[in-house]
């Protein structure tokens, strides 16, 4: 699980190009099985929840996101989906 936290302070004029690139990269990770879900936080981030990957293949993941310049702060959970 990863907690995203952007900077809308330093929002660039191009951000909307910048999140169609990102659901295009979200959508070819939930295609690739490697995300499970996607949550929005409400104003200033997103929290993902990733399957099938440790924690430093999600960490090095994270890093291609094309909102990456715009990060505040990441934080990471190991979680384990009870039944």
């Amino acid at each position: 699980l990863a907690i995203l936290t952007l900077d809308m302070e330093n929002i660039p004029s191009n951000f909307q190009e910048i999140i169609q690139h990102e659901k295009e990269v979200v959508a070819k990770w939930k295609a690739e099985g490697i995300l499970e879900n996607l949550f929005l936080r409400q104003g200033n981030g997103a929290v993902l929840i990733f399957q099938g990957i440790s924690e430093t293949e999600a960490k090095e993941l994270m890093t291609t996101l094309p909102l990456e310049p715009l990060k505040k702060s990441c934080e990471y959970l190991n979680i384990v989906k009870q039944n």
